[in-house]
């Protein structure tokens, strides 16, 4: 229901200049006469007009109220309701000079217009000459004393009812609509049309009224932004998947109007950024041309949006930016928007509610880059740092989109995140009963890493549904673990063989022959793993695959067994033998490669052996590997061990540079790594393997990287807090939370 009807707030401002637009029959009686009718009948207690909302938005309620006194005195109605609204303004004139509250845009124009209007309608304000005088001498000082700039340009036009400056149409008609309104501004638009007398203007004045009754809102159309925003918002708390149908009929409009270039969406940077981003995750083919112009900050500031510094627009197109990191437009305007965004939080001024939420967002946007989030970690975020259910947004007046932030997606979003957790703690347990079934808890040289292993699963393929691949990511992860410890310190070169013949060999017929309990205990547990991930995939895949599980846990046997010998043996390989050896024994591939078939597409013979599978699976692996030699090279230096970066500096022809130049041109060879890994995850075209499935790969390098951001995942002290905080601390809502 959300998201088939958007409802945005009536807005008071907006629907007094409507309601001040003449008959073009007759100048002395109103063209909508049932606005005029709104404003008697909607005036609040204390006189004024607009919003109930935070104090700090007083400026926004005193420009409302004048407003809707402006037109009742032109109509020559509602005595008791201008004395009322002239009785509000005097007792809050103060805000009109406090430089500490929130200005609507164009306050500093507008309201000084509305103060000179009032005169020409023998209308007394009562805000003290002084103040007036003040008011209209920084108005004419601003107006002259700014050099041009498209940005100005577009907005002395959007400001156009308090200026009633522009002579000429010419000057306006440029930014008019195919729908005929100025900046989709029915106040903007009814200003215009009253002088200038524009058929267009008239035809989307009238078009209102085909869907609002008697009052408008602030701008309109905005349906697609609403939508956008709503999928957004459910994607953002985890609980999307309960509505993808819905969601997959909003995004198909939406494609359709972005082929086309509709303006709702094109003219508008916020829902053209958002509309991007959300295509582009959800498989769409669509173009970054529109976001072209923004790829510097000049763009930016030559639109309406950058002379307001409306920071939303910012922040949707440094997400967008980040969305897709490989087109160097992109990269600019990620670079510039990320500064801009950093400099607006070193002097943000906290007004309201809504600048606090929009404060930690950015905080947020900038400190988490999605390719270091998880997707669990993002939803816990997004519910503790506050839900902004007012919703209230400041353009000329102040609106909000009344069911994008309901308690009701905040209630299910805090519900579905407690009992997911839930699901997980049972999970853990029987995961902790599965280690010491088999004995792993016995095996003293392994480090026993259970809750990081699950985590990095749960805080992704978090959904009850996909339990199973789940689990299998976490057997998988505990598993390498322990036989990577088993190759490094615990194995002789005997048991190490010994274990890759029993794999090799793969006889369940036979009794096995161990030469040691360790290669048994290994051994049983990997056995009786493949075994059941196989039966499990068999559900899934209406195939046997187990003869590819048994070919990847063989792979990584035989990479470890390759490394444990070049050490005995103190080699040097090169760094092209290291790589290929490397990115198979970084011990990804019985992770992930097997959960692939639990989460529910097929995934056919064909599609395991395609050059994108193989692919999508030696990105994530190299990038993982330099991610971990990067972090781990001073200590396996101090080991005696070689890893990529050490490896990097033998082979360097000149032996000239520098450790740190080095760990850079890693850090540079790990991130093409990530971004070609992305790129080929979003691609649709020609590609063979499943969206979800391929979404697994990405989601462990998202793993990958932050894990790896200050240390070695597996030694660092702070991920702990963060997997309890996901795994065993529910969310709680304060009652202020709902309000």
């Amino acid at each position: 229901m959300l998201l088939e009807k958007v409802e945005l707030s009536v807005s008071a401002y907006d629907t007094s200049w409507v309601a001040m637009v003449p008959s073009p029959s007759s100048q002395t009686a109103p063209l909508f006469p049932q606005c005029l009718s709104w404003l008697l009948e909607n005036q609040h207690e204390d006189g004024s007009w607009g919003l109930d909302h935070h104090p700090s938005l007083k400026k926004d309620m005193l420009s409302s109220t004048l407003a809707c006194v402006l037109a009742l005195k032109k109509w020559g109605t509602g005595e008791r309701q201008i004395s009322k609204g002239l009785q509000f303004i005097e007792l809050h004139s103060a805000s009109v000079t406090d430089e500490t509250m929130e200005k609507p845009a164009g306050f500093d124009i507008i309201f000084p217009g509305m103060v000179e209007y009032a005169r020409d309608l023998n209308l007394v304000i009562p805000l003290g000459s002084q103040v007036v005088d003040a008011m209209i001498q920084k108005r004419d000082l601003d107006l002259t004393s700014e050099s041009f700039s498209r940005g100005r340009e577009a907005y002395l036009a959007y400001v156009l009812e308090g200026t009633r400056k522009i002579q000429h149409w010419d000057l306006v008609a440029k930014y008019q609509r195919r729908n005929g309104s100025l900046f989709d501004s029915p106040a903007t638009t009814a200003a215009a049309f009253t002088q200038f007398r524009n058929d267009g203007c008239l035809r989307y004045l009238s078009s209102l009224f085909q869907k609002f009754d008697s009052a408008v809102p602030t701008v309109y159309p905005f349906d697609q932004y609403a939508r956008l925003s709503i999928i957004d918002t459910l994607e953002s708390l985890g609980i999307d998947r309960d509505f993808k149908n819905e969601i997959r009929s909003v995004l198909d409009e939406t494609y359709r109007c972005y082929l086309r270039g509709d303006e709702e969406i094109c003219l508008d940077l916020a829902t053209c950024a958002l509309a991007f981003r959300l295509l582009l995750a959800h498989g769409y083919d669509v173009s970054y041309d529109p976001l072209k112009p923004f790829a510097e900050e000049s763009g930016f500031s030559n639109t309406l949006e950058g002379y307001l510094k409306n920071t939303v627009s910012v922040l949707e197109l440094f997400k967008a930016a980040q969305s897709y990191p490989h087109e160097s437009a992109l990269k600019e305007q990620c670079l510039w928007t990320k500064q801009y965004l950093e400099m607006e939080l070193s002097n943000w001024p906290i007004t309201s509610a809504r600048d606090q939420y929009l404060k930690k967002e950015v905080e947020d946007a900038l400190a988490f880059p999605p390719y270091a989030s998880l997707e669990r970690l993002d939803h816990r975020r997004r519910l503790l740092r506050g839900f902004c259910l007012e919703n209230t947004r400041v353009m000329k007046t102040s609106y909000c989109f009344l069911n994008v932030c309901s308690s009701d997606i905040l209630n299910l979003a805090v519900e579905d995140f407690n009992f997911c957790q839930s699901i997980h703690g049972e999970e853990m347990k029987r995961l902790d009963r599965w280690i010491v079934g088999n004995r792993l808890q016995e095996l003293k040289f392994a480090r026993q890493k259970l809750a990081y292993c699950y985590f990095s699963g749960a805080a992704t393929l978090f959904t009850p549904e996909l339990s199973d691949a789940r689990v299998s990511w976490a057997k998988g992860g505990v598993l390498t673990t322990v036989i990577d410890d088993f190759f490094d310190v615990g194995a002789s070169k005997e048991e190490m063989e010994n274990l890759i013949h029993l794999v090799e060999k793969w006889d369940l017929n036979c009794v096995p022959e161990y030469c040691s309990e360790q290669v048994e205990i290994i051994f049983s547990v990997l056995r009786d793993t493949i075994l059941e991930t196989g039966e499990k995939a068999f559900v899934y895949q209406g195939r046997s695959v187990t003869h590819h599980i048994v070919k990847i846990w063989l792979d990584l046997l035989k990479s470890m067994l390759r490394e444990a010998e070049w050490s005995s043996e103190k080699a040097t390989p090169s760094l092209e033998d290291y790589m290929e050896n490397a990115y198979v024994s970084f011990a990804l591939g019985p992770i992930v490669l097997p959960a692939t078939y639990l989460i529910g597409p097929l995934m056919s013979e064909e599609t395991i052996g395609s050059p994108e599978y193989n692919q999508l699976y030696k990105l994530m692996s190299t990038m993982g590997r330099l991610l971990n030699d990067i972090q781990g090279f001073k200590r396996e230096s101090a080991q005696g061990k070689l890893n990529g970066v050490s490896l990097h500096m033998i082979h360097d022809q000149d032996n000239r540079s520098k450790e740190e130049e080095v760990i850079e041109c890693v850090k540079g060879m790990a991130e093409r790594k990530r971004v070609e890994l992305q790129k080929l995850v979003l691609e649709e075209k020609g590609s063979v393997v499943p969206r979800e499935c391929k979404e697994a790969f990405l989601k462990m390098s998202k793993v990958l990287n932050l894990f790896y951001r200050k240390d070695d995942g597996f030694t660092s002290q702070d991920l702990m807090s963060v997997v309890k905080s996901v795994m065993y601390e529910p969310v709680t809502l304060q009652d202020e939370s709902l309000t």
